[in-house]
């Protein structure tokens, strides 16, 4: 087999070498081309390239054929679980090995959306960019030396060969800009797009991103908030539509709920790592859609949440989806901070109304006096966001009998009083028509039930008659109970 450089943590290639990483052994194996020798860490001298096939990275070599073994008795600091002896990295299509292992340690070094760092890492590229913020190359340009002190504290313990291991043993992956599977909608977010995404699920996570809509609301929603927000999941998943929220309490899990008990697609994006449920009380629903649907993280394994990180989560979500519903949400909600975000990117922003009373309402009430959609139900949703001829159904009143009248039966009609009977002349005079149309008028409501002769006066029909002695294909008898009505 290939030689393996057996020195320090070797679970991290030469892209990421250590100081003092250097009394390790070049274990048996073919060797470097002749007339190419080690430097005096052991690894090829400066401006060398490794050859395909002798110990190196050559094109199609996996990352496992990469890592190291230990000096017998060496001790190593306490870290996380290493990959386990031969276990094969999952291959990513689209992007190198190098550049994925740096964006992956770059997740646990940097803070997500920190705009700074990513107009470095456009400029510089995530390999340059790892070597400047751990002091192997020059730093950037106008970093800090206090930034650059925390890097280097943080750096300590970046290893993201067995954070890799670590997510394909939990049946995930690690995404980023170039791979396949990449969401293109999180671009749009410039500098602070996500350095790349951590998934649970087995689902292609652009394909589900193209026909998805965020519903978020309030935490300490009321039992209005939580019947509407899974109203919404479930109508939205029956509709075909990927429902996205953060799997907190209140209006984000009543939706995920929604959307799985009607057998749909879901989507949980965490302020954690994907493998720290959060919070605790829905260990199991996200265990759910893990198995459902996704879970997508910017945190590395492990990481576990901060108030501003569930913040900077919120423009994931604006981002990937393709319109957000805020259902309850006060003055500070942040859910309000994700429709604010969506409404910058040019996403569809919609809001469902509550009680004027409710202070939980207060913040949905005001953003639908900006920008926002009054929306009710997810077909109102689907007609906002969807394609053509994806329309909700018209939304009018009770038809009644009366409204199928032409206007000049309607005007005799109502000439007619709803206490004793009326004359043929009077009804013409108040209806405003000559006495023979008034005449033909009063036969067609004769015999459409509405009235009744008696004599030379007519008569609305009572409203307590309206059923009765009704036989099938009777005309209705409801004349005077919508005349009664006043309607």
């Amino acid at each position: 087999m290939p030689g393996r450089w057996a020195g320090g943590r070797g679970a991290v290639p030469a892209l990421f070498p250590e100081p003092g990483q250097g009394q390790g052994r070049w274990e048996e194996g073919p060797g470097l081309p002749e007339g190419r020798g080690l430097d005096e860490r052991g690894a090829p001298e400066e401006g060398q390239e490794p050859q395909e096939g002798r110990g190196g990275r050559g094109e199609g070599q996996g990352l496992s054929e990469q890592r190291a073994t230990l000096d017998e008795g060496e001790e190593v600091p306490e870290r996380r679980p290493a990959p386990d002896e031969g276990q094969e990295l999952p291959e990513r299509r689209g992007l190198p090995d190098e550049e994925r292992l740096a964006r992956a340690a770059l997740t646990r070094l940097v803070e997500p959306g920190d705009e700074t760092v990513g107009r470095w890492l456009r400029r510089m590229g995530p390999v340059a960019l790892w070597r400047a913020l751990t002091g192997k190359d020059k730093p950037p340009p106008g970093a800090t030396g206090e930034r650059l002190a925390g890097c280097a504290l943080r750096a300590a313990g970046v290893d993201p060969v067995a954070d890799l291991a670590l997510i394909a043993r939990c049946g995930g992956r690690f995404i980023c800009p170039g791979d396949l599977d990449w969401p293109g909608q999180l671009d749009d977010l410039g500098d602070a797009r996500p350095v790349g995404l951590w998934v649970r699920g087995r689902s292609d996570v652009r394909m589900w991103a193209l026909r998805s809509v965020a519903v978020v609301g309030a935490r300490a929603c009321s039992d209005y908030g939580a019947h509407v927000a899974a109203s919404l999941g479930a109508g939205l998943a029956e509709r075909g539509w990927v429902v996205v929220s953060g799997a907190a309490h209140g209006v984000d899990g009543a939706a995920h709920r929604g959307a799985l008990a009607a057998g749909g697609a879901t989507v949980a994006v965490l302020a954690s790592g994907v493998d720290v449920p959060y919070p605790r009380a829905h260990a199991e629903l996200i265990e759910r859609i893990a198995e459902q649907g996704l879970i997508l993280a910017e945190l590395p394994p492990g990481a576990h949440p901060t108030r501003p990180r569930f913040v900077l989560r919120n423009r994931v979500i604006a981002a990937l989806t393709r319109g957000t519903v805020v259902v309850e949400a006060q003055y500070r909600s942040g859910s309000l901070v994700t429709a604010r975000r969506a409404q910058q990117l040019g996403r569809s922003t919609m809001g469902v109304p509550g009680p004027v009373t409710s202070g939980l309402s207060a913040g949905v009430h005001e953003l639908l006096r900006g920008e926002a959609v009054l929306v009710t139900d997810a077909a109102e949703v689907a007609e906002l966001i969807g394609g053509i001829g994806d329309l909700a159904p018209e939304r009018r009143g009770p038809l009644v009998e009366r409204d199928l009248l032409d206007p000049v039966t309607a005007r005799v009609l109502e000439a007619l009083s709803a206490r004793g009977g009326n004359h043929l002349r009077d009804v013409a005079r108040d209806s405003g028509t000559g006495c023979d149309e008034a005449l033909g008028r009063l036969h067609e409501l004769l015999a459409l039930g509405f009235v009744e002769r008696h004599g030379d006066r007519w008569e609305l029909v009572p409203p307590l008659r309206r059923s009765d002695g009704a036989r099938r294909g009777d005309a209705p008898n409801q004349g005077n109970w919508v005349k009664g009505l006043r309607r």
